[in-house]
């Protein structure tokens, strides 16, 4: 109790010091670069025209340490859930605007990387922090330029930037949870070109991952070895034509016990992200970008149990190296035509070629090839000078369905304090192959007849500045037809088969945001989220996703010293999950408080050592909940998978 009253206490001490984003560490304009790809400053071109972006900075993710995406996106995007089920590096749960994981689509450096097998378990295990220079969170529908998977919004993980200097930084570190991280990032000129190279291991023991565990559980600690490295290269061929190379390896090897029987389990993961742009600027009125892009994720998986009531007994080999993988490529072209004045267009083309099997969960090896045009139209400020409106079509076609998609959306500049945007269209969501082609007799089986579910989204916000304050407000809606989910009670499949439903489920909220510099070093932010997801005809919320949350914090950074502060929080109001036997559980209404504070130990400000204090008031709380067997009986127990207790972060940083 003394933990969650001191950490009210702090988060009505941030109230009182305003509420709001952290998009004033990260204004957008800051980030359009003269000459960068079009498929690089694409979120931000659509946050001119109406699109709610958020951006979570290079300073910001420096300043807390993150050790992974995850756990920045869960204390720093305002409106969005992001609850990881056993801390770093572990699948998360992802509520953006009411959504549900697999309506948000996931990007590095704009490479999708979604695993298209299923469309419950999210990417976002394997991403190290240091790599990133900021994430950029565009929210609402954006299936027009991004495709399935992208209903409710679209998360970018942005990787280092060029430079034209030769530099780097060097760091290591650790946390209390018996963990360790090192990265090494060198960048520059290299003839005619500028590179980027980086390296990183994050390696722990990690913590106590359920409330309660069985006595045939002897693996109760969730721990992971993520080891990443890659680089981008940049090469000017001419004043008119780029070339842009990327690519990055990931080894992980992640752990996932259970509250009962588990002696070991595992993941073993290799993952290849690679792509080769070209831009050429043929005059000022045209800009052609072709892009291509591969991604490869292999997985192998291991089980071993212990016998309930006999510890002595021969361990049981469930799953040895038992693959599941999948593979990602595709090209993507994107035109930007100004013709004439008032007026320019965006066309474009993507080809996208997804194949993969699960040997663990049984799902037919399966090839599924899309096509897609896109054409979007936008004013420029020789039409309107405080506004910009913009219009778009997408087919998509694959070899089961095709689908075509629209978009509308604008932001006016009312006064120089005051703006209105809004957006509206629909998005589409394919079928995953398990939908599709699960042939597993434990689990509902696949159905090749499903229709790709759509949705209709719509966005306004009202937004400005009155002196050292900005705000912001967002009323959001939208309504899916043809949801795909497991029935139980159709004739000849006992275990379960994949259907549309006939009735449509209708997602509403609202989202407030606002920051205020209350001095040169001194800034104050918070924002609240409410949501409302039902499907037609229910009195209650979809599982996982909260009818309510907020988020805050104060930052110190004075700029003539050389040393800052921060404090960060998340409430999360009730989160229900239905559970056999013991009906509807909520596991939500609780309060995490991070501290984080940096020092330069040089005047040349070279060497930095950094701190944060996760869950400082050492919170206990779920991230999920479940029910299994209790050993020897025929019964169930509820178990709760924990969130991180307080851990102490610490690194060390030396640029050079």
């Amino acid at each position: 109790m003394t933990g969650r009253m001191n950490a009210l206490l702090l988060g009505a001490a941030l109230a009182a010091w305003g509420t709001a984003a952290m998009a004033a560490d990260s204004e957008v304009a800051e980030l359009v670069v003269a000459g960068a790809r079009l498929d690089e400053t694409l979120p931000q071109d659509l946050s001119r025209y109406g699109s709610d972006l958020e951006v979570i900075s290079a300073k910001v993710l420096r300043d807390n340490i993150y050790v992974d995406v995850g756990q920045a996106l869960q204390m720093q995007t305002p409106g969005l859930f992001l609850s990881p089920r056993n801390g770093p590096f572990s699948y998360a749960d992802i509520a953006l605007q009411g959504s549900r994981t697999g309506d948000v689509l996931w990007l590095v450096d704009g490479v999708r990387i979604n695993n298209r097998l299923y469309t419950s378990t999210s990417p976002a295990d394997t991403l190290p922090a240091s790599m990133v220079e900021r994430i950029e969170v565009l929210k609402g529908g954006q299936s027009l330029f991004y495709g399935t998977q992208a209903a409710a919004g679209v998360i970018n993980v942005v990787t280092r930037p060029y430079s034209d200097d030769l530099g780097g930084v060097f760091t290591v570190g650790g946390h209390t949870n018996e963990g360790v991280h090192a990265d090494l990032m060198v960048r520059g000129p290299a003839g005619p070109a500028k590179f980027v190279a980086w390296a990183s291991k994050d390696e722990a023991e990690g913590y106590r991952t359920f409330d309660v565990f069985q006595p045939s559980a002897t693996a109760r600690k969730r721990g992971y070895d993520v080891v990443s490295f890659g680089g981008k290269l940049g090469l000017t061929l001419s004043d008119d034509l780029a070339l842009n190379l990327y690519y990055q390896h990931t080894d992980a090897h992640l752990d996932y016990p259970n509250p009962r029987l588990t002696r070991l389990a595992f993941n073993d993961r290799d993952e290849e992200i690679g792509s080769v742009s070209l831009d050429w600027t043929a005059s000022e009125a045209v800009q052609l970008s072709v892009k291509g892009y591969y991604h490869d994720w292999d997985s192998v998986y291991s089980t071993v149990n212990n016998v309930p009531g006999a510890p002595a007994a021969p361990p049981v080999i469930v799953d040895d190296l038992t693959y599941w993988g999948y593979e990602d490529y595709g090209v993507a072209v994107l035109a930007k035509l100004n013709l004439h004045r008032g007026f320019e267009y965006q066309l474009g083309y993507d080809y996208q070629n997804f194949n993969g099997r699960d040997e663990v969960l049984l799902i037919a090896q399966q090839t599924e090839r899309v096509h897609a045009l896109v054409a979007q139209v936008r004013t420029t400020d020789d039409l309107f000078a405080n506004a910009h409106l913009a219009a778009g079509v997408r087919y998509n076609r694959t070899k089961e369905s095709e689908k075509a998609v629209w978009n509308v959306s604008g932001h006016w500049d009312v006064t120089p304090q005051l703006y209105l945007e809004g957006m509206m269209g629909t998005s589409f969501i394919l079928p995953s192959a398990e939908q599709l082609f699960g042939i597993d007799p434990c689990c509902a089986v696949g159905n090749p007849d499903l229709k790709p579910e759509e949705s209709l989204n719509g966005n306004v916000a009202v937004g400005g500045r009155a002196g050292r304050l900005t705000w912001q407000v967002t009323a959001f809606a939208r309504r899916i037809e043809d949801l795909i989910v497991d029935d139980y009670v159709q004739p000849g499949f006992p275990d379960g088969i994949y259907i549309n439903t006939p009735g449509k489920v209708r997602s509403r909220g609202l989202e407030g945001q606002a920051s205020v510099q209350v001095t040169d070093a001194l800034r104050a932010f918070g924002s609240f989220a409410l949501t409302r997801t039902r499907a037609a005809g229910a009195g209650r919320q979809f599982d996982r996703i909260p009818k309510v949350q907020a988020k805050g914090g104060v930052v110190y950074a004075p700029a003539d010293r050389p040393f800052g502060a921060s404090a960060s929080l998340l409430w999360t109001g009730d989160v229900h999950q239905q559970v056999t036997d013991f009906g509807r559980v909520n596991y939500g209404d609780y309060v995490v408080v991070d501290l984080a504070a940096h020092v330069y130990i040089d005047a040349d400000r070279r060497h930095r050592l950094t701190a944060r204090l996760e869950n400082a008031f050492d919170e206990d709380y779920a991230t999920r909940v479940n029910s299994a067997r209790i050993d020897l009986s025929t019964q169930r127990f509820l178990y709760r998978f924990l969130g991180v207790p307080r851990t102490l972060n610490v690194s060390y940083a030396y640029s050079f």
